[in-house]
Order: C-alpha cells, then sequence, then structure tokens
C-alpha cells in the first residue's frame, strides 16, 4: 500500500471512526438502510396525505387497525426468524411487502372512485407496518453484525445513511408528485427494496472480516425459539422493559404531535398535492438537519461519553418542547418543536438505543427487539390515538394536550438516565463480570445469567 492509500485510509478512519477492516461492511450497511428508507419516505408523504383524505377524525380506527395487523405481524415474523437463516428470513421479508406495493399500485390505478377511500385506509396501515418492520430488521441485523464498541463508533454513521435515503424519498416525492403520481413512486419504493435484499447479502458476507465471533458458522443458521420469545423475553428482563417503555413513552408523545400536524394540514392546505408537498417538506428539513449532527456529533458523543447522553437528548428535548407548546400553541412553534424532536430523535435517541440491543443475547436482537419496535411501538400508537381523541372531544387545544406531555417526558427521561446507567454498567463488566449490576443483559459467564429470560432479577 503506498502512502497515498495509506494517508486516505488514516483521513477516513479520523473523520469517521471506521477501521480498514469494517470499511466494506459499512459500505454496503450504507447502501442497505440508504434505500430502505428512499424507500420509506417516497411512500410516507403518500401514506400521510392519504390518511388526512380519509377525516382526522379516522386516524384512531387506523391506528387501532395497525395495532391489529402487527398483532398478527410479529408471530409470523417470530417464526420466520425460528425457521430461516438471517438472510434467507431478510429476502422473504422485504419481498413480501414488495409484492403488497405491487398490488397497492394496481388498485390504485384499476379502483373505482368509491373504492379508493378504503384502498387508502388500507394503505395507510400497511405502510405503518411496513416502515416498523423493514427498519427494525435492518437494525436487528447489524446489532448482531457490529459490537457495541463498534456501535457506538458506527451506527452514527449509519443513521446519517438512514438520513440520506430519506432526504432523497422526501426530495423525489416533493419533486415528482405533481408530474408521475403515487403509483410511479410505489414502483421506484419496491426496486429500492430488492436493491435492499441484494446489499443485505453483500453485508452478510463482508461480516466475517470484523472479528472472530462474526465467522461463528451459527450465525448464518435460524435464530430458533419459541414465536412468541419476544413479548416473553420482554416482561420477564427489567432491561429490555426498560427500552419497551421508551419506545412506548416516545410513541405516545410522537402520535400527539402527529395528530396536530394532521389538523394543521387539513385545516390550511386544500388539495392532496399541497398537503403532500407540505408533508414531504417537513421530511426535507429534518433529515437535512440531522445529516449534518450524525456525521459530525453523534459517533464522537456515543465514543466519547457513552449513550447516556445521546439517549437522553430526546426526552429533554421533548420536555422544553411540550412547554413552549403549552404556553405558545402557534403553527410556528409546534413545526420547530416536531422538527427538534425528529432530528433528536434520529440524530441521537436512535443510534443510541439500537447500541443497547447489542447488550443483549441473539434471539434478543431479533424476537424481543422487533416486539418493542413494532407491537409496543403501535401500542403506544392506540392508546394515544384515543386519548387524543378523547382531549379533543373534551375541547382541549393544543395547549391544553401539550401540558399533558410535559410530566410524561419527565418520566421518560428519568428513565432514559437508568437505561443508559445500566448500559454503562455492562460495558463496565466486560471487564470485571458482575451478575448482579446488569440483570437480563448477555455479560455473565453461565448460561443462565446470559438468558434474559431467566437471569435473577
Amino acid at each position: 500500500m503506498n502512502m497515498s492509500n495509506e494517508s486516505q485510509i488514516d483521513f477516513v478512519e479520523r473523520t469517521t471512526g471506521i477501521q480498514p477492516k469494517e470499511r466494506a461492511a459499512v459500505a454496503w450497511a450504507l447502501v442497505y438502510i440508504i434505500a430502505l428508507f428512499l424507500a420509506y419516505y417516497v411512500l410516507r408523504p403518500i401514506r400521510d396525505e392519504l390518511g388526512v383524505a380519509g377525516g382526522v377524525k379516522n386516524l384512531p380506527w387506523l391506528f387501532t387497525g395497525t395495532l391489529l395487523a402487527m398483532l398478527i405481524a410479529t408471530p409470523l415474523f417470530g417464526y420466520a426468524v425460528r425457521r430461516f437463516s438471517r438472510r434467507r428470513f431478510i429476502v422473504i421479508s422485504y419481498r413480501f411487502f414488495a409484492a403488497h406495493l405491487i398490488i397497492f399500485a394496481s388498485l390504485l390505478v384499476l379502483g373505482s372512485d368509491s373504492q379508493q377511500a378504503w384502498i387508502g385506509r388500507a394503505f395507510f396501515i400497511w405502510t405503518s407496518v411496513f416502515n416498523l418492520f423493514v427498519v427494525s430488521v435492518f437494525w436487528s441485523f447489524v446489532t448482531d453484525i457490529f459490537d457495541s464498541s463498534q456501535g457506538k463508533r458506527l451506527f452514527g454513521i449509519l443513521a446519517a445513511g438512514a438520513t440520506v435515503g430519506g432526504l432523497l424519498g422526501s426530495a423525489l416525492t416533493s419533486g415528482l408528485v405533481a408530474h408521475i403520481g403515487p403509483v410511479w413512486l410505489i414502483v421506484i419504493s419496491i426496486v429500492m427494496l430488492e436493491l435492499a435484499v441484494f446489499a443485505s447479502a453483500r453485508l452478510a458476507r463482508n461480516s466475517v472480516l470484523l472479528h472472530e465471533s462474526a465467522m461463528d458458522p451459527d450465525s448464518e443458521k435460524p435464530v430458533g425459539g419459541g414465536i412468541f420469545a419476544g413479548l416473553v423475553h420482554t416482561f420477564r428482563s427489567p432491561y429490555l422493559l426498560g427500552l419497551a417503555g421508551f419506545i412506548l413513552i416516545y410513541s405516545i408523545t410522537s402520535t400527539f404531535l402527529y395528530f396536530q400536524q394532521a389538523s394543521i394540514a387539513e385545516a390550511n392546505f386544500p388539495t392532496r398535492e399541497a398537503r403532500t408537498a407540505f408533508f414531504a417538506s417537513i421530511d426535507l428539513w429534518v433529515n437535512a438537519i440531522t445529516l449534518v449532527i450524525q456525521v459530525f456529533l453523534t459517533g464522537r458523543l456515543m465514543a466519547g461519553t457513552g449513550v447516556l447522553i445521546t439517549l437522553c437528548a430526546l426526552p429533554l428535548v421533548s420536555v422544553i418542547g411540550f412547554a413552549g407548546l403549552a404556553s405558545s400553541p402557534s403553527i410556528g412553534v409546534f413545526v420547530a418543536v416536531q422538527v427538534a424532536r425528529r432530528v433528536a430523535n434520529f440524530a441521537l435517541a436512535r443510534p443510541s438505543r439500537e447500541v443497547m440491543f447489542t447488550s443483549v443475547r441473539r434471539e434478543d436482537r431479533y424476537k424481543a427487539k422487533n416486539f418493542i419496535d413494532t407491537v409496543i411501538y403501535r401500542g403506544g400508537d392506540q392508546v394515544a390515538s384515543w386519548s387524543y381523541a378523547g382531549l379533543m372531544a373534551l375541547g382541549l387545544g393544543m395547549a391544553q394536550i401539550a401540558v399533558v406531555g410535559i410530566p410524561l417526558s419527565l418520566i421518560w427521561l428519568g428513565l432514559s438516565y437508568w437505561l443508559g446507567r445500566t448500559h454503562m454498567q455492562v460495558e463496565q463488566s466486560k471487564v470485571s463480570p458482575n451478575p448482579r449490576l446488569t440483570p437480563g443483559l448477555v455479560v455473565q459467564p453461565t448460561a443462565r445469567e446470559r438468558d434474559p429470560a431467566t437471569a435473577p432479577r
């Protein structure tokens, strides 16, 4: 290797934290997540517009339908994880969703005007299931490939890839929806899903270069276990239950803001194209700001201080944001709060949360994580959607509903602090093992202590 190449590698490592042996795996992981988020962010404004077109008052029913769909899909996912290797069930999962996109594109073209409302409702529910499952599968896969120390350095970069995909998807939808319509945008999503399948296979092949544990032939065997293991393990492990609580409160507060966003769009933008462009524009701003933070701050902050600070950032922003809305419930303040929260989530909380799952055993990286990311998340949507409808029925406005979010976010902040401290303890226990410090985590020497379902609490 000549001096020029060595200098280039040193520069990449200094600026990104990516070590030479990790470069190929990170490159394919970036292709994977960019394609995935591009596919979703092309669909997201279409979903949001169809949800608003059906009436904000009907959104709680759509969230109920989404939760029911999640409850059906989760054991099917558990069966796929149990039955197939990780490469195989990724292919099956993504092509399953791609086949449904072909069906929806056909229905949007062939369906009558009277059928479009029901097609829109079904698409809203389907997309809400799609985005959680496909993203959860990606993060389960990479937490199975990269360890905790690598995750702190690299997950910010991968999250930046998600942001790039979001930027591209938002820009495509915002710029093309008026010219080519939603059907051809759906075709773009199908192509991106196939690219994600290809990249996931290349990532699996390159994972053997990372560390010796990745060379274990068992890594490509089916995970095994029961189809309901994700649920059982989550409620038996304090650590996993804490992560579930984090997701639950995030989901509830996000849904409150989502309903307010839908109401603002319904009141201020009369046409479908205008509403779709409005949603896409918000996504564009969120992803642009997020990208800067992810590239220049996230990895350095997590590697330097651990996940405690980055995990607490989102609930802290939420406390401040809800307080701002309670005191000044204007459209401008709402947009600022929505953007700040989503930036804090994508740039800081999401990569930190994924690092937390590197501390649990392999089965739980797929099953418990998927249960938390899908059923718990959509359960929070369900609680929040009907609660919001009830508060609106009582005559409460934006300011009064924002007041409810303040104590909820304070509880969330305390939980985040506990989770961050617990993860720091497991990192410390790798040097000096102490099972009593980290119940439910994979750091103890015996099989019983390694099992979050049976570890002492």
